[in-house]
């Protein structure tokens, strides 16, 4: 019998997952990163004249040395992790913004490529693992999977957001209301209807790029333009010091790291 419970026990794994837990704290830096996602590529290209190529030139090699980083490493760091998807953030809106203001693709073409190419990654990612489950995280094909979705998440997400802000020029206060507001109906859905997990997660994953991105141009824009015109700089400064606290905070009390236990 001890025999039994021995060999049971090395059939048993433990693995610690390579993406924090899902809590209040993920999402409110997740949301501020977006914003910085928004100002920083904003601040970048435009205010420090860099421009759209060379910004997106080294914005993509910052984070394919962070992405590697992050792939190497054996367990969830909170500083590798968000620096990553900060990174991730700059490079998803530089490439939105290459198309619509370098190339002159409609926002209402990249949104819906956008889409399609997010629903392929998804369909690929079903097809080879069986699950979207971002509690399952402890393979480099499964993070590579969930690396590419937040990448077209990201994306996504800046043409839809400034479609609905610029293109129908609603504002960017109610583009942020109404991104908000279904981020809320998600949430409802899975709390108080019992909606699957998995899919709630994606729809609020994709939801808070616009939204954060709406909160960061309403910030940052001029008067002028319906922000509040504190610049890209400042508002950069803000999120980036409230993200750099909180992930202090993540990396001193372990509380968003899980353990998984897989059977052999």
């Amino acid at each position: 019998m001890r025999a039994l419970e021995t060999a049971d026990m090395r059939a048993t794994e433990q693995f610690w997952s390579k993406v924090p837990l899902v809590t209040i704290t993920f999402w409110l830096i997740k949301i501020m990163a977006t914003t910085v996602g928004e100002t920083a590529a904003d601040l970048l290209a435009m205010r420090l004249g860099l421009g759209l190529t060379i910004t997106s030139l080294i914005m993509t090699g910052v984070f394919i040395i962070f992405l590697i980083l992050q792939m190497r490493a054996k367990f969830y760091v909170p500083l590798l992790y968000w620096m990553t998807v900060v990174l991730i953030s700059v490079v998803g809106t530089l490439i939105s913004d290459n198309l619509v203001d370098g190339f002159g693709i409609s926002l209402v073409t990249t949104t819906i490529v956008f889409g399609i190419i997010l629903a392929a990654v998804f369909l690929a990612w079903y097809n080879s693992e069986g699950t979207l489950s971002i509690h399952s995280i402890t393979t480099f094909r499964r993070e590579s999977f969930y690396w590419l979705a937040i990448l077209f998440t990201f994306a996504l997400g800046t043409s839809a957001g400034d479609l609905v802000a610029e293109g129908f020029d609603l504002g960017y206060l109610t583009a942020a209301n109404v991104f908000g507001l279904m981020i809320v109906l998600t949430a409802l859905g899975y709390f108080a209807f019992g909606l699957n997990a998995v899919g709630c997660f994606w729809i609020a994953y994709i939801l808070t790029r616009p939204f954060g991105a709406s909160i960061g141009d309403f910030l940052s824009k001029p008067n002028i333009a319906g922000g509040l015109g504190l610049g890209t700089v400042t508002t950069s400064m803000i999120f980036l010091g409230l993200i750099a606290a909180l992930v202090a905070y993540l990396t001193a009390t372990r509380v968003d790291r899980e353990e998984i236990q897989h059977k052999a």
